[in-house]
């Protein structure tokens, strides 16, 4: 029968003429060298470049390699020279000449620092990179050009050449001579390769007379000749895992030869020119190739080793023809960690299998394994290995209900089921059979779709409208798995409703039984092995990720370091068991316990699942929360969780506060605190919110709290915290709010350096401290601009512009020992709304007034005016400003500023009040010196329009009055740009 090969094409890029290529053994890249002096890398999987080299522009570059120990790309060309880069950083690290004519092939030694080199100067030569890149061996004996090195893979000492002079010559690293000459070719030989498994030893080599031949080194004979090509054989290798030889010719075809038979077994033809690459990754089914018109990257067969693995522990294993048993019982007692890679493990040689196993797999009970490969089918006893039964198939399954029975798929057209290794039924499917699956129902699908069957009858059970890739059954035949190309389907066999149904005697639909299945979950997962452990679904997906199913949770057992292949459970350890490509064998740990507690929680059975959680592992507990969370029931979760900030987590959703209080006094984390803090206040715990917040250092928490409760003693101990803390507007709003604390506040806004801000808050809530705000405005703003801070009036220096200032010193005075009383919220229906103050301070005696101020720490009107207009004389006198000199500079015609403010009363009537500051644009500037910058306006002069300025409070704002400052006429010199004027008014 013929060998069954699955090729699929990974890469295909399109590119100049390709004249070497290699395969990175770790990424999934591949290195093409041109023609044209570039070398690129492309990865395989993206299918995008990855690195690209400007190696010896329009020079070829005929032979680059991957060192991926030392992250190198190493590339010899035509201009004789070896270059070799880094592949990460694109460094430049050494460049050498290496030969006197062009460099054929290199090749790195697999674990020494040695690179051979072999050029058309009919020399090969061997450089070490630890001793500087020195030439430590030359090797001459070839008449003509050396087109190609091989290293024995058996013994990394020996290497094979292979020359145009039409000779293939063995030689040794450490002498200089040749061991011996091996000569058979009728023209120059291109390619030379050792074979890579089992104990033949052969070498192949292809030639420019069309022929591939295949030589044994001990016998020095050509042992066969393969002949199909039509032109010159560029290239040839063995396939690293598979019975093949591939051979590359320059009539553009690539051919694939059985290795055992030497039969041709397929032709690859992708119209890209002559082929004149090829390279395999050794441990893979990865083929690269480089043609005239680019690169191409195949898959040859697949990549799960031919490895089964019985209840007992028992491993049958196979490499190459040669088939072994490993017994994993000698690692049951070790104390094994997860992912460790099993060593010691007791083997034995079970001999050759006549057919090349391409698959292994025992029956459900282990007494037999069948051997699958080149078309046929042989069943050997597992501990004997005796010949039990054979034959011609596409494709062979064991099925779970007997353990002597199976079914083969003889064709696309034709399926035997065997009992007791003897024919028992065969039918023709009415459509073509692409695959079978076996289990506790025979499977046969199509591309489209799937036909389910039993064994006894070969009835139809179900149709179901999907393609799969593989079938999974549980080991009670209850549940089974559909993994498709994308998706994977976990349903439920309802065999008591099919088998009713059949002994009914009703006929069956052409879809089958519509009760028969029933869809439990489905993710978009790609798996790649799987097996079940009771209810378990565990698989491996495509992400290298060892996962298992319950129900609908998807748990992550382990990130594995690569791809690996899941060989089954076995409940003595406890332990999964994974072997990889390379036939390496690891385990994880599988808690059955905690997998039967989540299946007993999904069947809603809470007394199984009560029963079991003491046999769970303490390390698992945390686990089993999160399931049981996912699951709703957080009751629960909460009782068993032992991770402190997951109970927490659980208290907050539960709004257990209790428990929640108890964790966050264990852990003192002032996040818990605070979440901890809003529950309670959401919940009117007042009590608990306070403490949390507060050990928390929530200071918005705190401010949110103290003004809802009305707490005046928390809000002095917030501002007081607040301002160690340096949140100023958290104190700002305390002390706001607090009584008497306007002075704190403008003293906040003071060291802020918001000098302006304070000076309007002083008019509207401390007239008797605007002198002082204002006098460190203008201190911080002469920093600024000398002139606009001397722009800036105050109400005792100019009282003319703020009629009302002494009106509002006497509110203040007058009504200070309301703004010191704190009333409860029941007086708030009780207080009086849009107060006018000024109204009322003129219905008070002065007599009343006079005995409230004599109390009062503040400087009095006199006073303040006093001391103000002296500063404000000296001022003016060194500034050298003539106050009459406004009047006189005033020209008719003028411009003026207004500032109107309109407030309700109690009598809901309107006032304005109006500051009118006459300005002369049009007049020439009246500075009389650099250093009289600014005109400031006489103390008794009455305003072009003679109008009072009342001053009415908000309800907001008991005495304010918008004119806080009046700004004066300023005029602005060709020379002056430190304060932008523009001749007109402006207010600060």
């Amino acid at each position: 029968m013929p060998l069954r090969l699955d090729v699929k094409k990974k890469l295909s890029t399109r590119s100049d003429r390709v004249k070497s290529v290699d395969i990175h053994p770790t990424e999934p890249w591949i290195l093409a060298s041109l023609f044209n002096g570039n070398v690129f890398i492309w990865n395989y999987e993206t299918q995008n470049m990855v690195k690209s080299f400007e190696v010896s522009p329009e020079t070829p570059v005929r032979a680059a390699k991957f060192v991926a120990r030392k992250q190198w790309v190493i590339a010899g060309s035509d201009d004789t020279f070896i270059r070799v880069y880094n592949y990460n950083t694109m460094e430049k690290i050494k460049s050498f000449e290496a030969h006197a004519d062009y460099i054929r092939c290199l090749v790195v030694h697999p674990t020494l620092p040695l690179l051979l080199s072999s050029s058309d100067d009919m020399s090969i030569k061997l450089w070490d990179w630890e001793k500087g890149w020195n030439c430590v061996q030359v090797f001459e004996g070839h008449s003509h050009y050396v087109m190609s090195i091989a290293l024995n893979p058996k013994d990394t000492n020996i290497f094979a050449t292979a020359s145009l002079d039409k000779t293939i010559k063995v030689w040794s690293m450490n002498s200089p001579n040749p061991h011996f000459t091996l000569e058979g070719h009728e023209k120059g030989v291109n390619t030379v390769e050792y074979f890579s498994g089992g104990e033949k030893p052969y070498l192949i080599s292809g030639a420019d007379d069309k022929l591939v031949k295949i030589w044994d080194y001990q016998n020095k004979n050509c042992v066969q000749t393969l002949d199909g090509h039509s032109n010159n054989v560029s290239v040839v290798c063995y396939h690293p895992e598979l019975p093949l030889i591939l051979s590359g010719s320059e009539d553009g075809t690539v051919k694939l030869w059985h290795s055992s038979t030497y039969r041709l077994e397929k032709t690859l033809n992708y119209g890209m020119g002559h082929v004149w690459a090829m390279n395999f990754l050794r441990g893979s089914n990865f083929i690269g190739l480089g043609y005239d018109d680019g690169t191409v990257v195949l898959k040859i067969g697949k990549n799960k080793p031919p490895v089964s693995m019985d209840q007992g522990g028992k491993v049958i294993l196979a490499r190459h023809n040669e088939i072994r048993i490993a017994n994993l019982q000698s690692t049951f007692e070790r104390e094994i960690q997860d992912g460790e890679k099993l060593t010691g493990i007791a083997t034995k040689d079970l001999g050759n299998c006549e057919v090349f196993p391409q698959r292994l797999q025992h029956n459900n009970n282990g007494t037999f394994v069948t051997v699958c490969g080149d078309g046929e089918f042989i069943i050997y006893t597992a501990r004997a290995w005796r010949n039990k039964a054979f034959g011609s198939a596409l494709e062979f399954v064991w099925s779970a209900v007997g353990s002597s029975q199976y079914a083969v798929r003889e064709n696309t057209s034709r399926v035997k089921v065997f009992n007791n290794f003897t024919e028992q039924r065969n039918f023709k499917p009415n459509f073509s059979a692409e695959g079978i699956f076996g289990g506790h129902l025979l499977a046969v699908r199509s591309n489209s779709f799937v036909y389910f069957y039993s064994w006894d009858n070969c009835d139809i059970i179900r149709k179901i409208e999907i393609a799969p890739k593989n079938i999974f059954w549980s080991e009670n035949g209850e549940f089974f798995a559909i993994a498709t190309e994308a998706t994977t389907y976990i349903l439920r066999y309802n065999k008591d409703s099919v088998e009713k149904y059949l002994e009914s005697g009703q006929p069956i639909e052409e879809d089958g039984i519509e009760d028969a299945f029933e869809v439990v979950h489905q993710f978009e997962e790609r798996i790649g092995s799987a097996c079940w452990v009771g209810d378990c679904f565990i698989y491996v997906n495509r992400q290298s990720k060892l996962n298992y199913c319950v129900g609908t949770e998807i748990v992550t057992i382990s990130h594995l370091d690569k791809h690996m292949y899941l060989l089954g459970y076995l409940p003595e350890t406890g332990r999964l068991y994974l072997a990889d490509k390379n036939l390496n064998i690891v385990t994880y740990t599988l808690h059955v316990s905690v997998i039967n507690y989540q299946t007993s929680v999904l069947r809603g059975d809470m007394d199984s699942a009560e029963k079991i959680l003491p046999k769970i592992p303490q390390d698992q507990r945390n686990s089993i929360a999160h399931f049981l969370e996912s699951q709703g029931h957080k009751e629960l979760a909460l009782e068993v969780s032992l991770d402190l900030d997951h109970k927490f987590e659980l208290a907050i959703q539960l709004e257990n506060l209790q428990v929640a209080h108890e964790i966050a006094l264990k852990s003192d984390s002032e996040s818990k605190y605070k979440h901890l803090g809003d529950l309670a206040l959401n919940r009117g715990e007042i009590s608990l919110a306070e403490s949390c917040l507060k050990k928390a250092e929530d200071l918005p928490g705190l401010l949110l709290l103290y003004t809802s409760t009305g707490n005046a003693k928390g809000l002095q101990e917030l501002a007081t915290l607040s301002q160690q803390k340096a949140q100023t507007n958290i104190t700002f709003i305390c002390n706001l709010l607090l009584p008497n604390g306007t002075n704190q506040c403008l003293e906040i806004l003071s060291q802020s350096g918001d000098n302006a801000e304070a000076t309007f808050m002083a008019r509207t809530y401390a007239p008797s401290q605007v002198p002082q705000m204002l006098s460190k405005w203008k201190e911080n703003l002469k920093l600024i601009s000398s002139k606009a801070a001397q722009a800036l009036a105050d109400p005792i220096d100019y009282p003319n512009l703020f009629p009302s200032y002494e009106q509002s010193l006497k509110a203040e005075a007058y009504f200070s020992n309301e703004s010191k009383r704190t009333l409860p919220a029941k007086e708030y229906q009780n207080i009086s709304r849009n107060r006018n103050l000024l109204e009322e301070i003129q219905n008070v005696s002065q007599d009343e007034i006079n005995r409230l101020t004599t109390n009062l720490k503040q400087t009095s009107l006199v006073d303040l005016g006093n001391d103000s207009s002296t500063d404000n004389t000296s001022n003016n006198h060194q500034n050298g400003i003539d106050k009459q000199s406004h009047q006189q500079q005033t020209s008719p015609t003028t411009t003026t500023t207004t500032t109107t403010t309109t407030t309700n009363t109690n009598n809901n009537n309107n006032s304005s009040s109006t500051t009118v500051l006459p300005t002369n644009i049009d007049s020439p500037p009246i500075f009389t010196s650099p250093t009289n910058t600014i005109q400031s306006p006489p103390k008794n002069t009455t305003s072009l329009i003679d109008e009072d300025i009342v001053l009415i409070p908000t309800s907001t704002s008991p005495l304010s009055n918008p004119s806080v400052v009046s700004t004066q006429q300023e005029a602005k010199t060709d020379d002056q740009d430190d304060y932008p004027l523009d001749g007109e008014d402006e207010a600060f």
